[in-house]
């Protein structure tokens, strides 16, 4: 899988469902807020399973009711389609 050009990323950021995902540092970053603990985890959970369906793994990071999420693809040395894949993905669950 080959890294997404610029015009690619600023393209497929604006097609993202919600207004929760940025570009920082080279990769797609959300902060997504719940009602407590058990919501969070419960939307890591949903996410984790279909992470691993996809064969693609976030870097995040909770504390309480919050999860902030990195996406990136390691061995392309940028932005995919996976990462847009699954962030779309993310969003959803966070919706409820």
């Amino acid at each position: 899988m080959n890294a997404l050009s610029e015009t690619d990323i600023e393209t497929a950021i604006t097609q993202l469902s919600g207004d929760h995902w940025q570009l920082t540092d080279d990769k797609l970053y959300a902060e997504f807020s719940f009602d407590d603990f058990v919501s969070a985890f419960a939307f890591m959970s949903g996410a984790a399973l279909i992470a691993e369906r996809m064969n693609h793994h976030p870097e995040w990071f909770n504390v309480y009711n919050r999860v902030n999420v990195h996406l990136t693809t390691h061995d392309a040395g940028g932005l995919t389609n996976l990462d847009f894949e699954l962030a779309e993905h993310m969003s959803r669950l966070a919706k409820g």
